[in-house]
């Protein structure tokens, strides 16, 4: 995780398109939330063990650039980036392609909240800054 970048790639389904297949624009935050997961995966904490420690990450900000659309049946690419850290704040930026042709189709960014089991803003853990934080 040196580089801070995780490449996730998806297949739209047809449940993620409208009828005139075309991905419906809630769907991309849903891959957001995807890229985001698996790049803490790849940082060495899967979620379900951040939220068995009793931290939740909730995303309190959110903000999404629609370039293209992806269709049913397109490879895409979700690229995240965990841009900032702070001590009770995580920022993500995501960029998604079109996997054939690179071509930009969204571009986000989601800030989320560290909370506490009775959803309290907490510091984001240690472990969890140091597993997240660059080399």
């Amino acid at each position: 995780m040196g580089n801070r970048t995780h490449t996730t790639e998806l297949r739209v389904r047809y449940a993620e398109t409208d009828q005139m297949g075309v991905v419906y624009h809630a769907n991309y935050l849903v891959w957001c939330e995807v890229g985001r997961t698996e790049y803490i995966r790849a940082a060495g904490t899967p979620y379900a063990e951040l939220e068995r420690t009793g931290v939740a990450l909730a995303v309190v900000d959110v903000s999404m650039r629609f370039h293209a659309s992806a269709r049913y049946d397109d490879r895409v690419v979700v690229e995240t980036s965990l841009t900032e850290i702070k001590s009770r704040t995580l920022t993500f930026d995501y960029v998604i392609t079109h996997a054939g042709t690179g071509q930009r189709i969204v571009s986000a960014r989601t800030v989320l909240a560290s909370l506490d089991r009775n959803g309290r803003i907490t510091a984001v853990p240690a472990a969890v800054r140091a597993g997240l934080e660059p080399a």
